[in-house]
């Protein structure tokens, strides 16, 4: 839900983790490794690889902390806008600077929330080989650590009732890496800073993923 002037709330973002928990460990196997690496409290960005629609409610289910999730605002439709927003979520209009988007976030952060990005900007190969700087803002301004995620298995196979999502009860991997400091620890907030701030978070991420893939054999 969201308050008076439509910020997202924690009371929302909570209930919608209450649905993803129902939902992500009824339908298929979440198996999580490295929740304990989230900070229990505190501002704090989980940075998500993205290869299929089911990671968000993934990552709200299997989080050890309730997510507020900045989601593209072609998902608001219908039914969804209402839903989304009642559970925390934030919308996002990726054509524009969405200021509205980018002060709820921040504000987010700034109550010691826990804001969840796809930082490739849109769903691909899940690789992190693309990064938006977007990730880098948020995580220098709103003094935020990271920490990533990869969720792995989501993609592999076919669901054979709905085509469109993994199999019924398949084992879907959540792996979370250790929190790191994207900000170079100088104070600058310039774009050649939130430039290399990127290329640091980049390299991170992936080898996060790599890790991971170990980890879980993916």
């Amino acid at each position: 839900m969201s308050d008076a002037t439509g910020a997202p709330t924690l009371r929302g973002a909570a209930v919608g983790r209450a649905i993803g928990i129902g939902l992500m460990y009824g339908l298929w196997k979440p198996r999580v490794l490295g929740a304990w690496r989230v900070p229990a409290a505190g501002p704090v960005i989980l940075a998500v690889n993205h290869s299929h629609n089911i990671d968000g409610p993934m990552l709200m289910g299997t989080a050890p902390r309730p997510v507020h999730f900045l989601i593209k605002k072609e998902a608001f439709v219908g039914p969804l806008d209402p839903f989304l927003h009642g559970i925390g979520q934030i919308e996002v209009d990726r054509r524009v600077v969405d200021r509205t988007a980018i002060g709820h976030a921040l504000g987010v952060l700034a109550d010691g929330g826990a804001l969840g990005i796809f930082p490739e900007g849109t769903r691909g190969e899940g690789d992190f080989a693309s990064l938006r700087a977007g990730l880098a803002y948020f995580a220098v301004r709103g003094g935020a650590p990271i920490v990533p995620v990869a969720v792995l298995g989501s993609t592999e196979r076919r669901g054979r009732l709905i085509r469109g999502l993994p199999p019924l009860r398949s084992r879907v991997d959540v792996v979370f890496g250790d929190a790191f400091d994207a900000s170079a620890g100088d104070g600058r907030r310039t774009r050649k800073a939130l430039d290399e701030a990127t290329l640091r978070i980049q390299a991170k991420l992936t080898a996060h993923l790599e890790t991971a893939k170990r980890l879980t054999g993916r």
